[in-house]
This record gives C-alpha cells, sequence and structure tokens, in this order.
C-alpha cells in the first residue's frame, strides 16, 4: 500500500480508463452536467468558507425573520442518513434570548454538568495543541493574561451570555438515532454556518451549551425523547470588538489527508 498527500488533476474525468467502459467519457460528461454549479458558484462558496469565523461579540440589532427563514431554507437541504433529517431547531429573539441567556448564566455559577452527549475525555497531541493554540489567541485578543484563572472564569462565562448575542438556535436530535442522528445535525450545523454567512449573519457554534440540557429543556420547551447537540449563537458581528480581531489556523492537507493508490 502506498499513501501519500498529493495534487490531483481536479477537471472531471481527467484521466479516465476508457478500456474499462466504452461510454465512460459520455457517463463523466452527464455527470459534471448534473452536478453543475451556478456561473462563480465554488468562487462564492471559497469566499464564505474563507470569511467565516466563530464570532464572539455581537452588536444587539436582531437579524429579521425573513433573513432568519432563509437561513434555515438553506441548511434544511443537509444531507442526512437514509434522509431522516433528525435535526430540530429551537430559535430565539427578543425576551426569549435574554430569558435562555440568564437562565444559563445563572446554572453556569455553580459546579457539574450532565450533557446528552458525552464531552471529550482527552485532548491529545496536535488536538491539544490546536486547542490552546485557539484558546491563547482569544486571550491575547482580550487582553487575559496567561495564568489569570479569574480572567479565564469571566471569559468563559461570555459563553453562556452568548456573546451578546440577539439570537441562538439549539440543535436536538431524536434519542433513538444515538450518535449517527448527532453526526448528521453536524452536517446541518455547518450548513447552517455557511448559509448565514453567505446573508451576512455572523455565527459561533458553542459545545459549551450543551452542558446544561435541563436549563434548555426547562426554558424552551424541549421534549424529553430530544437529545441537545449544541447551539449556535447568532446576529451581526461587533467588529471593533477585539474578540473578533484573530483567526485560528486550519491544518494543511497533508496533516489530515492520506492518499491511498495501491
Amino acid at each position: 500500500m502506498t499513501t501519500h498527500a498529493a495534487s490531483a488533476d481536479t477537471t472531471p474525468g481527467a484521466n479516465p480508463d476508457a478500456s474499462l467502459d466504452p461510454n465512460l467519457h459520455a457517463k463523466l460528461d452527464a455527470s459534471a452536467d448534473a452536478t453543475a454549479q451556478p456561473a462563480g458558484g465554488d468562487a462564492a462558496l471559497e469566499a464564505w468558507l474563507l470569511a467565516r469565523h466563530s464570532c464572539r461579540a455581537f452588536l444587539p440589532a436582531p437579524v429579521p425573520r425573513g433573513v432568519i427563514e432563509r437561513i434555515l431554507t438553506l441548511a434544511q437541504r443537509t444531507a442526512s442518513w437514509c434522509n431522516c433529517q433528525p435535526w430540530q431547531v429551537a430559535i430565539t429573539e427578543g425576551a426569549g434570548t435574554d430569558r435562555l441567556r440568564a437562565a444559563l448564566t445563572a446554572r453556569a455559577e455553580h459546579a457539574g454538568f450532565t450533557p446528552d452527549f458525552p464531552f471529550p475525555r482527552e485532548y491529545r497531541n496536535e488536538y491539544l495543541a490546536r486547542r490552546r493554540e485557539s484558546g491563547f489567541q482569544l486571550y491575547g485578543a482580550v487582553g487575559v493574561a496567561r495564568g489569570d484563572r479569574e480572567a479565564y472564569r469571566q471569559q468563559e462565562m461570555r459563553n453562556f451570555q452568548l456573546f451578546d448575542a440577539p439570537h441562538v438556535a439549539i440543535i436536538t436530535t431524536d434519542e433513538a438515532l444515538g450518535e449517527y442522528g448527532a453526526m448528521d445535525c453536524g452536517g446541518y450545523v455547518a450548513n447552517f454556518l455557511l448559509a448565514a454567512q453567505a446573508n451576512g449573519v455572523a455565527t459561533v457554534a458553542q459545545a459549551s451549551l450543551a452542558m446544561y440540557p435541563e436549563v434548555l429543556r426547562d426554558v424552551l420547551g424541549i421534549a424529553p425523547d430530544r437529545r441537545v447537540v449544541c447551539g449556535i449563537s447568532f446576529g451581526y458581528a461587533d467588529t471593533a470588538h477585539p474578540a473578533n480581531s484573530y483567526r485560528t489556523r486550519r491544518a494543511e492537507l497533508p496533516e489530515t489527508v492520506n492518499w491511498v493508490t495501491s
């Protein structure tokens, strides 16, 4: 077996072996037509991916209901196992957001948490390094000195204050679908973030909100057979806030991809 990181011609059917199927070229052309993108589609997607970041300071202005519904409509196109579409979404606005923010902040003042899905047992090796790098970038941006535990705690509490966002989306899955339902919801979250970016709305996906599912069930009326996956705080970014002044690094392809060629 040979594994290596390499680049390849991305043209559909660039190097087909026609001896395998005399109609291969025609089939490849038909496949390309079926998956054709609108003009500039790849460039637009790239722009949204590169521009999207985790916003940790929002302006108070609400997002119009029509814009939120557009984001939800686009995210609804997410692929899922057997097309189950297990996600359900509770969206807050106005007093609803303020009530949830207050309840989460009050609960987070006390020790202990019981998420519906297990949190990571341990961050090791490159995962620990990436987590630390991201954290120190945030602390550096907002002026938290290394080792200042009280300042760390205050910054952590910003999660439960929803970074002052006017809205939050809480994503849940059906209990019976287990981890695969949660995986489908992960795809939904990614598409929600991109759809929001395409509509000029800033976001931050938050696993921290899933620490207290009992609060979410009580405030939002989530059914007992639903399992909380995560939350997404969203609104318009406060671009002048230092918490939004940095961007995290992404691993290069050789760090994450192996090409198996034999």
